[in-house]
């Protein structure tokens, strides 16, 4: 299933922004998972951040994990996005109750709680990955990831998440935002955009009025100009194999291996982000310890 990302720069290059669309990617999840409307939000707003965070990269085989650990129902949640607009996702709790905040929305901080944290994964392909993490503030996503661009990748950021579900849980729409003030920003830019993202409604009320991304770009620069626009696909697709699930079968070693063969005589891998199934018989776990030897 697919989504769109847009990205900008205001005309003074002094703030950049992503714009991302997602609608059938949660859908999409939504399914794979049947998940409950509580977890779809939040697994829902995990994977439009880290859609957004993995097409931020210029190493074109980074690839991001996000992972969001939680004190609440849902104890964790974790999305694998690339630079090219693929993203796979699952939760600990596919079916979190329902839970909704005093205007009668689903409370995702509710569910995920406020004590926690997130980790953010970087691998370039190098020996060690980068890994930076925060606490988490609220649990809602999205203030948590502003809260993690701050402290640990001193980035002045504000980002907006939203999922919303029909009255039959349904997902309507999905989407959401990222902007960032670059280093040279102005006191003049940062009032506008600070007055621009006080004064707008929520990316799912603008989202449910109809706009599309780039009309929800153009609020946030506002006063600002929008430049350098550039749009791309997002995808909610998982690259699993046999060949991946057998790799991770021998790094449980040689010994553990023959033990599974001699007591098992096979082995079922199921992998968390689709739930597909791989099956390797007796001649296949063999074939795996002779090519440990």
């Amino acid at each position: 299933m697919t989504g769109n990302l847009l990205t900008g720069m205001s005309t003074n290059r002094e703030v950049r922004i992503y714009v991302a669309e997602t609608s059938e990617m949660v859908a999409s999840a939504q399914k794979t998972h049947d998940l409950s409307p509580m977890s779809t939000a939040a697994l829902g707003r995990t994977i439009t951040g880290a859609a957004m965070m993995g097409m931020m990269s210029k190493i074109e085989k980074e690839k991001l994990t996000l992972q969001i650990k939680g004190s609440g129902e849902i104890q964790l949640m974790v999305a694998v996005a690339d630079t090219k607009g693929h993203v796979k996702a699952y939760t600990s709790e596919p079916h979190a109750s329902l839970q909704t905040n005093d205007l009668g929305k689903i409370a995702v901080g509710q569910a995920v709680g406020k004590e926690g944290q997130v980790v953010v994964i970087r691998d370039m392909g190098m020996k060690d990955p980068f890994i930076g993490q925060s606490d988490l503030v609220s649990g809602e996503i999205a203030e948590d990831l502003t809260y993690y661009f701050g402290q640990s990748e001193q980035q002045a950021t504000a980002i907006g998440l939203g999922v919303f579900l029909t009255p039959d849980a349904r997902v309507k729409s999905a989407g959401g935002f990222l902007v960032q003030l670059l280093p040279e920003a102005s006191e003049a830019t940062i009032e506008q955009l600070e007055s621009n993202l006080s004064g707008m409604k929520s990316i799912t009320q603008l989202f449910e009025e109809g706009l599309t991304i780039e009309q929800i770009a153009g609020q946030v620069f506002a006063g600002l100009g929008l430049d350098e626009l550039e749009r791309y696909p997002l995808y909610y697709q998982c690259d699993c194999s046999k060949e991946k699930m057998g790799a991770g079968l021998k790094s449980l070693g040689k010994s553990t291996l023959t033990e599974i063969l001699t007591e098992d005589g096979g082995a079922e891998l199921t992998c968390h982000f689709c739930n597909t199934k791989y099956q390797f018989s007796r001649n296949d776990l063999k074939t795996l310890i002779e090519s440990m030897a």
